[in-house]
């Protein structure tokens, strides 16, 4: 086996330092891109299939792996990475963010119209390629980033309004759940006051009976006049004349 030279090690140290850059590159790109978008992180085009999204994210994923990348941040790139496979390869998150890509393409086409009406040459030309024209455009960079920015400001809205609408239902079930325990505490006091008044049932039948012996006898060899009618209509007791002896 030859020896290794020199220059050889030289060649590794340096090839390994362009390593060490390249992986501290994509961490830095993969952790400013936009967060709501999954195809920026992967670094793919809208049009990219599953099959892409899952040999993109091997690529990227080995690229900055917290094992052998040194970056700082690598733990969080490569997190980031997985959460974008995972929103594409589910059907349902991958057809709302495409849903949301075909509304800023026909948005940017309904522009692309209106500007060409002014302009007669390029009208002029779009009708000789039939097609072709707005084909050739739309797969231009200039209308790549269009739709990049557009998109991004698509799904800003929608995530502001998903987090308003979700402030929404939490105030409800706050002021539901507030209602539900204020219904509780009123039912729990009720309880306890009638088994207060059940407890004191016994005391109060006795009570009852007290007054029922004290308050229509008068004191022994006491002398009650009798009652009087009244003419009075304000009084609805009724008095009868004394009688004297």
């Amino acid at each position: 086996m030859a020896a290794v030279t020199e220059e050889d090690l030289l060649l590794r140290s340096f090839m390994a330092e362009v390593s060490g850059v390249e992986r501290d590159n994509e961490v830095a790109r993969i952790l400013s891109c936009f967060k709501l978008n999954p195809f920026e992180h992967l670094n793919l085009s809208f049009d990219s299939s599953v099959d892409d999204v899952k040999k993109q994210y091997r690529k990227l994923s080995l690229l900055v792996h917290p094992d052998k990348c040194k970056h700082p941040q690598a733990k969080e790139a490569f997190a980031a990475l997985a959460k974008a496979q995972q929103l594409l390869l589910d059907l349902q998150e991958r057809e709302y963010i495409l849903s949301q890509v075909n509304a800023a393409k026909e948005e940017l086409r309904l522009k692309r119209k209106k500007e060409l009406k002014k302009d007669n040459a390029s009208k002029l030309k779009a009708m000789v390629d039939e097609g072709k024209f707005e084909q050739q455009h739309e797969q231009s960079e200039e209308f790549k980033q269009q739709l990049k920015i557009r998109v991004r400001e698509i799904l800003t809205e929608q995530e502001w309004r998903r987090r308003k609408m979700q402030m929404r239902i939490s105030e409800e079930e706050g002021r539901l759940k507030k209602e539900e325990e204020e219904t509780k505490e009123m039912w729990k006091r009720k309880r306890e006051h009638e088994e207060q008044w059940e407890e004191t049932r016994d005391q109060r039948v006795s009570s009852w009976r007290d007054f029922m012996k004290t308050g229509k006898k008068g004191k022994k060899g006491e002398i009650r006049p009798p009652k009087l009618k009244t003419e009075d209509p304000n009084k609805s007791y009724v008095q009868r004349p004394v009688k004297r002896g």
